[in-house]
């Protein structure tokens, strides 16, 4: 009996021996296969740690030998507290507050980047809430998440030599918005301090709403926000749903705020399955669970557009379920997305995880442009120089080649690369390659994170064999402006949502209070937990947030200049209208909008701090938008929807009731039905005037980011162009009158084919015809001078005699 014990003991020491935390966790995934080179570093580094096959305590930590989940969740291992490791327990590995001790023992560029990236700083979204407020740090970018700095060495910048040389030229030339240093936000006022100064209230809406994404925190509780933290933000699965689906016992599977599975998704070659669906990549619904607001470009790169609505019904009767707080229409998908391209396909490591400097806002956080893959009609994308359609100049780049590189950097080489590299790895914009796209000939082979390789042919390419159709000729190939002076997404993005006013109300009234995320993430403990994932409510500040909006669009957005110098789509950024309720239940601010002295074109009266944003709306299409829809479009210049002729006059409270033919209102108990916005003169879609005279601000993170001037407007306006020819269609003069007469007779149909083929007849006819004028009275006037100057008089020999 005591040989068969102790064969038991054996036994079961053989079996769960190389994994005591099995013991409670059984039948939880592998975070990653069990052949795979990043599992097998970290069994080497248990076996190292003395406990061989256990690859739970070199993340997490923990004492294994418990059998108790109190002291199993508790201190570290005798090893890592003089070795690389958790020096703790921590339930979340990849916490920003402690990952150097995990994730960065493999990775630690990637982890050093973290606190200086934007995801982390969100430097960007703090900056436009502030101006909204009245520009409270101006056009500098010095407040953040986090207080941080740059290194001190410019060669720490992750990236080539081109890249590091590039990104330290930029920052001359736009210093506000790559500031050296970052100062923490202020922390949220007081009831006290809001009665002085009601614009403070801008801290309390940026911790109670802007600030939940950040990769220093675990975000909120809501459907399709559920997401993990640091590392695990983007690289473990989560579903909208926020439940478990793994098999591990010991985690609940009807409790919201899990991990889909206990697996990592990462690049092409880390292969997640569950159930019966295997996939690799990043899915976007990932991205999307933090980009579904400002510029909202996950949701749309998916086709969703926000509508107040709540159609559809669902089997049982119910309305749409909210997404990210939000209901949805379904558009037209990304062309990128149609063809299975997750975010990182496009975006490089340094876009994602940062290159360890500040950058202000994406324009100068994002590498990548549409040319580093399509080229142009007239180059390929290995003939373009550097910082084509990134100058930050109203010219374009100019250079040599920037050719390919055959080599990426060494911490690029943990992801996936192509085995076949063909003549070279396509650099970007930067001159950092792009480790998924390969030069092979004139082409370009994507091999995407998903496993599928795309075989792309550069624009020029593409109009070598003549599969370019006219209108593209025209459009990218013929009219060069377009190519030099505008950005490709310009045309190719055909809808972009624009959530025009945003109106804020923060109430400090009846005690009203709220958690602050940023304050529950600051406060991490040795775990790497945060505030957030224990308890929000110790956290509550003063003041309650309402957001709503004055209307949705998505059609034809509005163009304006970036600050890459480049004509670009324009929507609604922060046009925040603000009101402040007191604690009395007063308001001290009522749909108020600040005012900024001297910026944007105007002087001590201010310009209005709302917002239109340059922006790559993610929404690109294959077919472009109209030439019309540009050309022909008041909108579209910046005068608003309609020309800002549909609109009233939002500075003037509207009373609806019984009112008299003199507008007298007939009774004396009335509401205002809409409350005025004092400092509003026209529409939220209006930002310039017919004279060209700005009427908000116009992306103010960056110098060159600016309404059209007028030299790009007067290119722009073809608006009544039909009265061009109309004025004198079907009877303006005789010859006219002919011609219609003619065309009736011989019963021509003109459709709009017919219509446009009359049009090139007449130009064509007319510039040969002004040519032939001028070319005529060059000749005559050569003729005249010849006879009079240079030909001599012939002499009549008989008169010379006689003379």
């Amino acid at each position: 009996m005591k040989y068969t014990v102790l064969l038991l003991v054996l036994f079961t020491s053989l079996l769960f021996g190389a994994n005591e935390c099995i013991v409670c966790h059984k039948g939880i995934e592998d975070i990653r296969d069990r052949n795979s080179s990043m599992m097998q570093s970290i069994l080497r580094m248990a076996d190292k740690a003395g406990h061989p096959g256990n690859d739970c305590i070199v993340c997490h930590g923990g004492n294994p030998k418990s059998k108790s989940k109190e002291y199993a969740h508790r201190g570290t291992v005798e090893y890592f507290k003089t070795h690389p490791g958790p020096k703790e327990y921590y339930p979340a590995p990849g916490s920003s507050w402690i990952n150097q001790n995990t994730c960065g023992i493999c990775h630690p560029n990637q982890v050093a980047a973290q606190m200086n990236s934007l995801m982390m700083t969100e430097q960007g979204k703090i900056n436009g809430a502030m101006w909204g407020f009245g520009g409270k740090e101006g056009y500098t970018h010095v407040n953040g998440n986090y207080k941080t700095k740059n290194p001190e060495d410019p060669h720490a910048r992750l990236g080539t030599d081109t890249y590091r040389a590039y990104m330290q030229k930029l920052a001359k030339m736009e210093p506000q918005g790559f500031p050296k240093e970052m100062k923490q936000l202020p922390d949220a006022p007081t009831v006290e301090e809001i009665h002085k100064d009601p614009s403070l209230a801008v801290y309390t809406y940026l911790r109670q709403e802007c600030l939940r994404c950040h990769t220093g925190s675990k975000g909120r509780h809501r459907r399709g926000d559920f997401r993990g933290i640091g590392c695990a933000s983007c690289h473990v699965p989560y579903s909208n749903e926020g439940f478990y689906e793994g098999s591990d016992k010991s985690i609940k599977k009807k409790e919201r705020g899990h991990m889909l599975s206990h697996q990592i998704q990462s690049s092409r070659k880390v292969k997640v399955k569950i159930h019966d669906v295997e996939y690799s990549g990043v899915p976007v619904e990932t991205c999307s669970t933090c980009h579904n607001r400002g510029k909202r470009i996950g949701v749309s790169y998916q086709g969703l557009m926000e509508t107040e609505y709540k159609a559809t019904f669902d089997d049982h009767g119910n309305a749409q379920p909210k997404l990210h707080t939000k209901r949805y229409l379904h558009m037209k998908k990304d062309v990128h997305y149609q063809k299975g391209m997750v975010c990182q396909d496009c975006h490089t490591s340094n876009d994602l995880h940062g290159d360890g400097f500040l950058a202000g806002a994406n324009l100068g956080a994002v590498e990548i442009e549409c040319q580093d893959c399509h080229g142009t009609t007239k180059k390929y994308p290995w003939e373009l120089p550097i910082g084509y359609s990134d100058e930050f100049n109203t010219t374009e780049a100019t250079g040599k080649p920037r050719g390919v590189t055959q080599t990426v950097a060494k911490y690029l080489k943990q992801g996936y690369l192509p085995k076949d590299k063909g003549d070279g790895y396509i650099l970007t914009a930067r001159g950092n390659p792009l480790p998924k796209a390969v030069k092979k000939g004139n082409k370009i082979i994507m091999h995407l994170a998903s496993g599928k390789d795309i075989e792309l042919k550069p624009l020029k390419l593409l109009k070598e064999e003549e599969a370019l159709s006219k209108k593209a000729l025209v459009a990218m190939d013929v009219v060069e402006a377009h190519t030099s002076k505008m950005e490709c997404y310009t045309c190719h993005v055909t809808w972009a949502p624009q959530c025009y006013g945003c109106h804020v109300k923060v109430d400090y009234s009846g005690g009203k209070s709220n958690p602050d995320y940023l304050k529950a993430a600051h406060d991490h403990d040795i775990h790497g937990t945060t505030g957030g994932m224990r308890d929000l409510k110790e956290y509550l500040v003063p003041g309650k947030v309402t957001e709503t909006r004055s209307y949705l669009r998505w059609e034809n957005p509005a163009l304006a200049q970036n600050g890459e110098g480049r004509v670009t789509p324009v929507i609604p950024g922060c046009q925040v209208t603000v009101t402040v309720v007191g604690k009395d239940g007063k308001t001290l601010l009522q749909n108020h909008i600040f005012k900024i002295p001297n910026v944007e074109g105007a002087g001590k009266e201010g310009q209005n701090a709302i917002d239109m944003a340059p922006v790559q709306p993610h929404t690109i299409q294959k077919e472009a938008r109209s030439c019309e829809s540009c050309h022909a479009s008041a909108k579209a210049l910046g005068l608003g929807i309609g020309g800002g002729k549909l609109n009233a006059d939002p500075s003037k409270t509207t009373i609806m009731d019984l009112m008299s033919a003199d507008g007298k209102i007939i009774p004396k108990q009335v509401d205002e039905q809409i409350p005025a916005i004092p400092n509003l003169k026209h529409d939220y879609s209006q930002f310039i005037d017919e004279n060209g005279t700005q009427l908000m601000t116009v992306g103010h993170h960056w110098k060159l980011s600016q309404p059209l001037d007028k030299i790009q407007r007067d290119k722009l306006d073809r608006r009544g162009v039909c009265l061009s020819c109309h004025t004198d269609i079907p009877k303006g003069n005789l010859a006219v009158s002919a011609m219609t007469h003619i065309a009736e007779m011989a019963e021509l149909n003109i459709d709009n084919k017919e219509h446009q083929g009359i049009l090139n007849k007449i130009l064509n006819l007319g510039a040969w015809l002004q040519v032939m004028g001028v070319v005529f009275i060059i000749l005559l006037v050569i003729y005249v001078l010849y006879r009079k100057f240079i030909k001599k008089k012939s002499i009549n020999p008989m008169n010379r005699g006689w003379k």
